[in-house]
């Protein structure tokens, strides 16, 4: 992507539970007992409903949260707060308004005191794998909502970060904006190999873009199914068409309806 590859790394997560105290007083238990295993350079996708604790859990693997029983490790290392080799995408895009495209991908590297030839040379790289030149001195509030969210995620990926930490980035997204958000996590993530956990609640997208797909049950959260994706790489656009795709799509989805069945019933 911008030169150095990232040094993969493996998380463990070892029976992990989380309760919340709401403010009229409720103790709500939001995981229970989530144990994953996570391997150096995986594309790991968790699905579930609403309120099953996934965003909770790719919290507490950033460091922006702690369980309240269990352990994360990443690379052996116990989590103990946000790392800045580990980018992070949230679906509300989370650009700073004062500052142009330019200035919000080159934050994270000034703050690293990366030199300013190279911090030029991955922003300038990185403006154009997400197809916004010409943009470059543009503010937030200028821009539509994908090219926001290309720029939340060129931030992440100017870090060159060893894990990439993605809560329904694309969300919020039109379809076709989706589809090439998609295509260009794929590209990247291909190049530099790092770990990537991926929430997400759309089926379709889980399966089209991971090499794995954890279910979580409702709240609190457990470990309801796992599936392995094994669809070749690259994934391109005849993939979401092809008998394998559907029978896996299929099956990640009547699992997930029959725990919304569930709540619904």
């Amino acid at each position: 992507m911008t030169g150095k590859p990232s040094v993969a790394k493996p998380i463990t997560i070892e029976r992990v539970s989380r309760w919340y105290t709401t403010a009229g007083g409720q103790i709500v238990k939001a995981l229970d007992n989530v144990s994953i295993d996570i391997a150096a350079g995986q594309f790991l996708a968790l699905i579930g409903p609403s309120g099953c604790g996934k965003s909770t859990l790719l919290n507490i693997l950033a460091g922006l949260d702690f369980p309240d029983s269990g352990t994360v490790r990443i690379a052996g290392s116990p989590v103990s707060g946000p790392d800045p080799r580990h980018g992070m995408v949230f679906q509300e895009y989370a650009l700073f308004p004062w500052m142009t495209v330019w200035g919000n991908i080159e934050v994270g590297l000034r703050y690293q005191a990366v030199p300013k030839a190279e911090r030029d040379r991955r922003v300038a790289d990185l403006i154009a794998l997400i197809g916004l030149s010409g943009f470059e001195n543009a503010f937030p509030k200028e821009l539509s909502g994908g090219m926001k969210q290309r720029v939340a995620l060129a931030r992440a990926y100017a870090l060159e970060p060893d894990i990439l930490l993605l809560d329904e980035p694309f969300g919020a997204l039109d379809a076709q904006t989706k589809t090439l958000l998609q295509e260009d996590l794929l590209r990247t993530w291909s190049g530099a190999q790092q770990t990537v956990v991926f929430v997400t609640h759309d089926v379709d997208e889980a399966v089209y873009l991971s090499q794995r797909v954890i279910v979580l049950s409702r709240r609190p959260g457990r470990i309801f199914r796992e599936f392995a994706i094994d669809l070749p790489y690259p994934r391109v656009r005849a993939t979401r068409t092809s008998p394998r795709y559907f029978d896996l799509r299929n099956k990640v989805w009547e699992t997930v309806y029959s725990i919304v069945e569930s709540v619904d019933a």
